[in-house]
């Protein structure tokens, strides 16, 4: 039963990432998070963490702690949902050190983050796929 069950989750996982989008996914949005959380947890959520806030990571911890009760669906959501907003908030932090070489090369003049940032995804010269890649992931474009 229970290789059945991680089989089942694994499933799901997988099936939930060729949704978000292969092995360059797209980051989700917090919005979209909350949209697949509610969808695939709303139940577990009713059932173990009642009252809970959704601050702080009261009710993560609480689906995290109720792990071996919780739906496999939920579980792999939840899993997948926190690594795609983890990434994109790893991209955020980094897309000026990433993009450095591009906006030197392509947005020469341009003063302060938020106008090279715009410079960055307005050209389409930008060459770099990592570049490209994390602006993508920080949720930009």
């Amino acid at each position: 039963m229970t290789n059945r069950i991680g089989a089942l989750g694994g499933m799901l996982l997988a099936s939930l990432l060729a949704w978000i989008g292969a092995s360059h996914a797209q980051t989700v949005s917090y919005a979209d998070a909350m949209t697949m959380l509610t969808r695939d947890c709303g139940a577990d959520v009713k059932r173990f963490c009642r009252g809970l806030n959704l601050g702080n990571n009261e009710i993560r911890n609480c689906l995290v702690g109720h792990q071996g009760q919780v739906s496999p669906q939920c579980t792999a959501t939840l899993d997948a949902v926190t690594a795609s907003i983890e990434r994109r908030l790893a991209a955020q932090a980094s897309v000026f050190k990433v993009c450095a070489g591009n906006a030197k090369q392509h947005c020469k003049g341009v003063v302060g983050e938020v106008h090279i940032l715009q410079c960055l995804i307005k050209t389409e010269r930008v060459d770099s796929d990592k570049c490209n890649q994390a602006i993508t992931d920080a949720g930009w474009r």
